[in-house]
């Protein structure tokens, strides 16, 4: 094929792929829909205050982890402003039903001494459990940025593909220890007897080998990737959504903007989910069958945000790590389900780094899994015209997370300068995922066929990637990108790049 490029989407995914191109000497152009790149990556600023949309904490940057030499390929790493959690509470996990908080610390040694400690009683299952936990995440050659020719559907351990909770269960009995250990279940939209236990597997052997969290915001990333591309010759377009993707004798031949713009490549990659892309292409280019599948996968549920901004003489204390809250026992599986009532069940919360920060919190996040039915009747509206009965819903919600955050940390509320709110509908807007789905399609254990979709397609130019695709997250879609980019220029071929690039600064 020729050696350019076309990516729709300018999301980490788009971007990720984009970067790894343009070092393979292709000449990318993305465009992104919106007018700032990133999709989660990006941030948005509130009267002077910058806040992140959805990439808050990371997995993976620690020297010697994966997105740690991945970065450090591109070109990027130095160029990041980064900060790793505590190392001796890299989260912490507060019952509501007893106050009880589990500040559990870094790195797979001392997570399970804290935990059997915790609960002496159970330290042979924990240990059992973290024995087959690393196991799992060994079965995925990519996630340790091995060469792997196959795919994630090969020949795995019976435990691979079993759902997370039963998983859990095999090695644990007490239920409380039990639900602690799911307490990860926000970060990849678990669902019980659903969601397989490599994926479980996977995103806590992440972070548990060690978490950070951008300094100054996210946006960091996609303007270092981004520069990447065009120092290389190519180009990325914001505020330029493809409108329409032209397709003949199965294969795209140019795709038109909405400003009116035409773009030609050799290759075309979608970042984006693929209903969107299904929107974009005439009905023709895929077999029914295949449309039918793509709208039918399960998406995974969304998520209700509160962002704060403290005023400049409060004295909330920075908190170096994610702070997760639990209503009661028995819903760590359930946190999603939606009752105006009981909302929100559970949420993570954050302080956010900035530049020289000292002891007292700038401004806060709190993430809230909801599902898109909590929203589903103010589905035809759109960003800017929204009902009154729908703002008047979302500022109840708003102060049903700020009681219950009121409760965690008293007095927090008279220390708020402004805060405000987003819903499922505000993610399925700005990002284009069905159904707000926060991690795109849900990975089932029951279906994974229908819900692990192939890079390539039946338009013999178009590929996919981003998170609908194999794994989501701020490693999951590295990951894909790397598959995405070695079906066009050989299995191996950039991990074995990564892996020289790192050795050889390792080295100096």
């Amino acid at each position: 094929m020729g050696k350019n490029i076309i990516i729709i989407g300018g999301g980490l995914g788009g971007l990720m792929t984009g970067a790894f191109l343009a070092k393979e000497k292709y000449t990318v152009t993305v465009l992104e829909k919106n007018h700032i790149i990133g999709g989660g990556l990006q941030c948005f600023h509130r009267y002077g205050t910058v806040f992140e949309t959805g990439m808050h904490i990371l997995g993976g940057f620690m020297p010697g982890n994966n997105l740690h030499k991945i970065c450090t390929y591109l070109g990027i790493i130095d160029k990041l402003h980064i900060r790793h959690t505590d190392a001796d509470c890299m989260d912490s996990v507060t019952f509501g039903v007893n106050g009880k908080t589990y500040s559990l610390p870094r790195g797979r040694e001392a997570f399970e001494s804290y935990l059997a400690q915790c609960f002496p009683d159970q330290a042979e299952g924990i240990h059992r459990y973290m024995d087959a936990l690393w196991a799992l995440s060994e079965e995925v050659d990519l996630f340790y940025l091995r060469p792997d020719g196959e795919s994630m559907l090969r020949e795995h351990s019976e435990e691979f593909l079993m759902p997370a909770d039963d998983f859990i269960g095999k090695y644990i009995a007490n239920p409380v220890l039990a639900e602690l250990l799911a307490y990860m279940n926000p970060m990849y939209a678990g669902v019980a007897g659903h969601t397989p236990a490599f994926v479980h597997a996977l995103i806590n052997v992440l972070y548990i080998n060690g978490s950070s969290m951008f300094v100054d915001g996210s946006q960091q990333m996609a303007d270092a990737l981004a520069e990447v591309i065009t120092s290389a010759g190519g180009a990325v377009h914001a505020g330029e959504p493809v409108v329409e993707i032209a397709v003949d004798d199965h294969m795209v031949r140019q795709v038109l903007t909405k400003i009116g713009k035409t773009y030609v490549g050799d290759l075309y990659i979608s970042d984006i989910h693929p209903c969107t892309l299904l929107d974009l292409l005439p009905e023709k280019a895929f077999l029914r069958s295949y449309r039918n599948r793509l709208q039918e996968i399960p998406n995974s549920y969304s998520s209700f945000s509160v962002y704060i901004k403290f005023k400049k003489d409060a004295h909330q204390p920075f908190v170096n790590h994610p702070c997760y809250f639990q209503e009661e026992h028995g819903h760590v599986w359930h946190l999603y389900e939606y009752e105006e009532a009981s909302f929100p069940r559970g949420f993570m919360y954050l302080t956010t780094p900035v530049t020289n920060q000292g002891p007292w919190a700038d401004r806060m996040t709190v993430n809230c899994p909801m599902p898109f039915s909590a929203v589903a009747q103010w589905a035809k509206t759109t960003l800017g015209h929204r009902t009154t009965e729908y703002e008047a819903w979302k500022e109840r919600m708003l102060q049903c997370v700020l009681a219950k955050l009121e409760r965690l940390r008293p007095g927090i509320c008279a220390d708020i300068d402004f805060c405000f709110a987003s819903s499922p509908l505000t993610i399925r807007d700005y990002y284009g995922t069905k159904a707000g789905a926060l991690y795109g399609y849900s990975r089932d254990c029951k279906n994974m066929m229908l819900s692990q979709l192939p890079i390539a397609t039946k338009v013999r130019n178009l590929l996919l990637t981003g998170q609908n695709i194999n794994l989501h997250g701020i490693c999951g879609v590295p990951l894909t990108a790397i598959e995405t980019v070695e079906s066009i220029v050989g299995i191996g071929n950039v991990v074995r790049k990564i892996n020289e690039a790192y050795d050889k600064r390792k080295d100096i």
